[in-house]
């Protein structure tokens, strides 16, 4: 696990500061073809079925592809901004806001695409990236929600969580590698954990990228027959495809015991990746509108610095 972005490369930050700023009015929508929020459009609701959602449609997005590439364009500059007004306004003490988003999917399915083309759009001082993968020996000595609670976002950062806690009730529920009552009581501790993270001030955006069988095996043949790839696949995904039916039905339990009034899931198509990035950046951006970070305010008398400034500039 890394902490922050240094990883992405800054070109997509520089395009943003280098865009219209958008101080003056931000709330006007950047993404255009929203028919109605992204928010309630992908909200997992009562009597929710994952079997019949179409992994290749685009609920309450009423634009195409090219519609999306532009709206994705377009909402960068403003995501960049309220990213900068909640570092700004952390890292002054003076909010205790803080976004943690929640990616969960099956391999291939586009975490790392989602990471790459709309966090890595924003400064990557205000991230905190945390991948989860097989907890070390130290780790199992804890409880599983121990190595989380280390990796939740401070105030004013946006944290993402590419897998997260929630492996421990799908992988662990799939292969059995807790008991069933320990897997059933794990449900009541997360609701428990994200509620404790909402009354502290951070909005927690869970979403499921929701793909397909067949796309996901289009995937990873692409990765094994091209050699620029080949560092993606890993021979273990095939065994897990191999358990699809098992996997299925362990998201549907999970979204039916943890999609809660005060940390609800997404579930977003994936088969088409511009429509999934586009709509984990609405997510961000109608959750960063709710917030509506400030710019601090300065602790200092500012036209006497100014004057003092000048003063040095005149010399």
């Amino acid at each position: 696990m890394s902490r922050g972005l240094g990883d992405i490369p800054p070109s997509s930050c520089a395009d943003a500061r280098r865009g219209m700023r958008l101080t003056e009015d931000m709330t006007a929508k950047s993404q255009m073809k929203w028919g109605k929020d992204a928010l309630e459009a992908l909200r997992v609701g009562r009597g929710f079925q994952l079997s019949d959602v179409d992994a290749r449609a685009t609920p309450g997005y009423d634009g195409d592809k090219a519609d999306g590439e532009r709206d994705l364009a377009r909402g960068l500059d403003q995501l960049a901004e309220y990213q900068e007004r909640l570092f700004a306004s952390g890292h002054a003490g003076g909010a205790k806001d803080s976004v943690l988003l929640v990616l969960q999917a099956m391999d291939s399915a586009g975490k790392g695409g989602i990471v790459r083309h709309v966090v890595g759009g924003v400064d990557p001082q205000g991230v905190e990236l945390a991948a989860f993968k097989a907890p070390t020996p130290e780790e199992r000595e804890h409880d599983f929600l121990w190595r989380i609670e280390k990796r939740v976002p401070r105030p004013g950062y946006i944290g993402v969580f590419d897998r997260s806690h929630y492996e421990d009730v799908l992988i662990g529920r799939v292969r059995e590698l807790a008991p069933r009552d320990e897997i059933e009581r794990r449900y009541g501790t997360i609701n428990d954990f994200e509620k404790r993270l909402v009354d502290g001030g951070t909005r927690v955006v869970k979403v499921m990228l929701n793909l397909s069988y067949a796309e996901q095996g289009e995937r990873l043949m692409d990765r094994l027959d091209r050699p620029d790839k080949h560092w993606k696949f890993n021979p273990g995904d095939v065994d897990e495809r191999a358990l699809w039916p098992q996997y299925q039905e362990a998201y549907q339990v999970m979204l039916e015991r943890t999609s809660t009034d005060v940390a609800p899931w997404h579930v977003i198509p994936a088969d088409r990746k511009w429509f999934a990035r586009l709509a984990v950046q609405a997510l961000l951006l109608e959750t960063l509108e709710g917030i509506d970070p400030q710019w601090p305010a300065a602790d200092f008398d500012v036209e006497h610095e100014k004057a003092r400034l000048a003063e040095t500039m005149a010399a």
